[in-house]
């Protein structure tokens, strides 16, 4: 299960209206025990970019990043998490 610290999140503007619905950028600090596979010692975090087109709301992509450094990390949530993630980025959507 996540444990998530904080988060912030913001739409994502495309002045020009290519993309059709609109576009969210979820950045979140996750709390990760010392004994996971994940850990860093300079915090994670996931930057999640979510969809949301006719009440429909999906995630797009995310990246596990390293939160002080900004260092891109080479792993993926597992499904359960990955569903986790999905479910709580829909629940705290910002208002437009």
């Amino acid at each position: 299960m996540l444990e998530i610290s904080n988060y912030t999140a913001e739409q994502i503007r495309d002045p020009f209206g290519i993309i059709a619905g609109n576009r969210y950028e979820f950045m979140i600090n996750l709390v990760i025990p010392e004994e996971d596979e994940l850990y860093s010692e300079n915090g994670v975090s996931v930057r999640v970019i979510v969809k949301e087109n006719d009440g429909e709301v999906s995630v797009v992509t995310y990246d596990l990043i390293e939160t002080t450094t900004q260092k891109l990390l080479e792993f993926d949530l597992e499904d359960d998490e990955e569903e986790e993630l999905a479910a709580f980025c829909k629940e705290h959507m910002p208002e437009r």
